[in-house]
């Protein structure tokens, strides 16, 4: 989480910092992640048990890599711009307005920016000590921890 805790009931959203780290992922998989600016909403209000983030994909961007939880609920909501939701079973386009959401086992996801605009989306999701992503296209395996820090490993358990 980030140390900066505001002390009052509200703000604008574009006045939080970008988050200073692009990414968590190891590499290689972090320097995918160029193009994506997450300001992390819900820990500028000391927010515990989910996370809020107003979060940019400049062209060409991807939200994460393809990826599904073990116990993470996670729900996004467009507020500009065009993104394309990869799924394991195709594509959909999406536009201001859209949203959708992810349960533990339904499948894998991530949003890809394929057009020449910004796209800017809420993402909001819980923090379940215990939680593993799965990332089927990557040699990648992910373990929330009980301090709320991932744990990087390869498919094989080696670590990163």
């Amino acid at each position: 989480m980030t140390s900066q805790v505001v002390n009052k009931p509200a703000l604008l959203a574009t006045d939080v910092p970008p988050r200073t780290k692009p990414s968590n992922y190891p590499e290689p998989f972090a320097s995918r992640m160029q193009g994506r600016v997450k300001r992390q909403l819900g820990d500028v209000f000391n927010i515990q048990k989910f996370g809020v983030n107003l979060t940019q994909l400049a062209p060409g961007a991807q939200s994460s890599l393809f990826h599904q939880h073990t116990k993470q609920e996670e729900f996004i909501y467009i507020l500009s711009g065009f993104p394309t939701l990869v799924l394991d079973h195709g594509e959909i386009k999406l536009e201001p307005g859209m949203c959708a959401g992810f349960t533990p086992g339904q499948g894998a996801h991530q949003l890809v920016n394929q057009t020449a605009e910004v796209v800017t989306y809420l993402e909001i999701g819980d923090r379940i000590p215990g939680d593993e992503g799965a990332y089927p296209r990557d040699d990648l395996v992910a373990l929330l921890g009980p301090d709320g820090q991932w744990t990087w490993t390869r498919k094989d358990g080696s670590p990163y």
